[in-house]
Parts: C-alpha cells; sequence; structure tokens
C-alpha cells in the first residue's frame, strides 16, 4: 500500500471536511467551554473571562471532591460487574454455533437500538416499590413461603415491598443495564480471535477451567479488558441522566451537579471548571493506562 505521503493532494482533499467539522463543532465550542472556566459571572448572561482560578479552586472544595470520589466508585463498581458479568457471556458468544453466534451478538446489540430515556423509564417501572420486581418477589413469597411451615419453621410474615427505586442500588443497577453492551462487545473482539487450541493444551495437561480461565484466557484477551474497562468506567464517570431518574438527592453522581451549575444555578464558569476537572482526570487515567501498556510491550 502507498503512503499517503506520496498523495499529499488527495489526502487534503479527503481531510478537509471532516477536520473543519472537528474544528468547527468539537473544538471551537470545547474551546470556548474551557476559557469560561477561568471567567467570572457578569450579571446574567455576561461572562468576564478574567484568568481567575477560583472557580478551580472551589471546585477543589471537599464538598465536590467527595461528589466526584463518589462517582468514580459507582463507576468502578459498574466497570467491575460489567466486566464480571460481560466476560462470560462473550465467552459464551465465542464459543456459540455459528448459527446462533449472529442472534446473540443481535441480542447485546438491540438496547442500542431503543432511546437510553425509554429504557430507564422501563427500569423505573420495573424497581418502583409496585413494580414487576417486588410483584415477583411478593408472589415467590406467597407462593413458597409455606414451605417453612412444612419443616417446621415458623411461616414468614406478610411480604414488605424493597426500597429498589432512588437509591445508590438503583443507579449501579441502571449504569450495568445501559453500559453493559460497551464490556461485551471489546471482550467478543479479544476472545475471537482466540486460538482455541491453547485452551484445549492447557485442559489435557491438567489445568482445571477456572485455572485456564485465569491463566491462558484471561491474559490473551487482555487488550480486550483494557478496552473494555475504559470505554465503559468513562462514559459510566460522566453519566447524567441514570443518577437523575433512578437515583434518590444521596445517590447524585458529578455530571448532576454540573447539569446545575450550567441550568439552574446560571454559575457557567464554575460549571465548565467541573467539567474540565472531570476530563483531566479521564485524560490522565487513560494516558496511565497507556504508559503501562506500552512499558508492559517493552518488556516483551
Amino acid at each position: 500500500m502507498e503512503s499517503w505521503k506520496n498523495h499529499k493532494a488527495l489526502f487534503a482533499a479527503v481531510a478537509t471536511a471532516p477536520l473543519t467539522w472537528l474544528i468547527l463543532f468539537f473544538l471551537l465550542p470545547l474551546g470556548i467551554v474551557w476559557l469560561y472556566s477561568f471567567g467570572t459571572n457578569q450579571g446574567l448572561t455576561q461572562i468576564d473571562i478574567s484568568g481567575t482560578f477560583a472557580n478551580y479552586a472551589r471546585a477543589l472544595e471537599p464538598l465536590y471532591l467527595g461528589i466526584l470520589w463518589k462517582s468514580v466508585l459507582v463507576a468502578g463498581a459498574t466497570t467491575i460487574i460489567c466486566l464480571v458479568v460481560g466476560f462470560p457471556v462473550a465467552l459464551a458468544i465465542v464459543f456459540a454455533s455459528d448459527k446462533w453466534k449472529p442472534w446473540l451478538l443481535l441480542g447485546i446489540m438491540l438496547p442500542f437500538w431503543t432511546n437510553l430515556l425509554i429504557r430507564t423509564y422501563a427500569l423505573m417501572a420495573v424497581l418502583r416499590t409496585e413494580g414487576y420486581a417486588n410483584q415477583t418477589i411478593g408472589w415467590l413469597h406467597d407462593k413458597f413461603g409455606g414451605l417453612m411451615t412444612l419443616g417446621g419453621l415458623p411461616p414468614p410474615g406478610a411480604y414488605e415491598p424493597m426500597h429498589l427505586l432512588y437509591n445508590n442500588f438503583a443507579v449501579i443497577f441502571g449504569l450495568v443495564y445501559v453500559h453493559l453492551p460497551f464490556m461485551v462487545l471489546p471482550l467478543y473482539a479479544a476472545l475471537d480471535k482466540l486460538d482455541k487450541s491453547l485452551i484445549e493444551a492447557s485442559l489435557d495437561l491438567g489445568a482445571g477451567h477456572l485455572r485456564t480461565l485465569l491463566m491462558i484466557v484471561a491474559p490473551l484477551a487482555a487488550p480486550g479488558i483494557i478496552s473494555g474497562i475504559i470505554i465503559t468506567f468513562v462514559p459510566a464517570l460522566g453519566a447524567y441522566l441514570t443518577p437523575d431518574l433512578l437515583g434518590g438527592p444521596d445517590s447524585q453522581m458529578i455530571a448532576n451537579v454540573i447539569e446545575r451549575q450550567f441550568k439552574r444555578a446560571n454559575d457557567w464558569p464554575f460549571g465548565a471548571a467541573l467539567s474540565f476537572i472531570l476530563m483531566y482526570a479521564t485524560f490522565i487515567a487513560i494516558a496511565f493506562q497507556a504508559m503501562k501498556a506500552r512499558q508492559a510491550e517493552a518488556r516483551q
């Protein structure tokens, strides 16, 4: 294949339109918001770009650092759960027959065909006090609770519906539901390239299934695991809609605080500072992971 350097004019013609779009509708607005983070409000509609760092200093107060840290923990828990659930799912799709593999992949991607708002309201119908989850648990309680009497145990009391909505559980459950495909698809792409004869050799040499999974499959699927972690953790960290609808007053994440600064408090400079602190932290995490990956490649 010839290098693009031999056809600079053609490359420039092809690249001009996407570069122009990227600059005008991404980099330029992002730069304006970044400048706002160094400004102060002057009335309701005026922002003075004074070069102050007061917004960043305010963003580093314990209150906002606590919310940011809680957002990191929630996003981390979401990522871990998605990895634990998604890895066996991806492995099952890889070893599925050619007849069923396309249908299983379709099932993983099917949620993307429905608007996130609709899916979130569907979860609310499932998790609310009178929702399908509590109805099912209550039915099981009434159906099988009497078996305790047959075993000589006192019968259970009336079923009290569980509070599954407007708390941290609902937020993490919703984030896992939304972001699970982002974990499964990279894992599937990595595992599908796996040499299955290595698994057979490991089992033939006496290693159990769990040891083979941990010592053979997981290291070979490391690129897919890293990609899945990154593209699951980053969106979960900046999630807004799911915590807003499923979470309670104590379940709000940093994106909800940023939204309030822009819409309700009308404090765009502070909201911009919070946004870019989140962006800085994300870039640092990605850069650190890339550095570790290069070091691992250098050792090999």
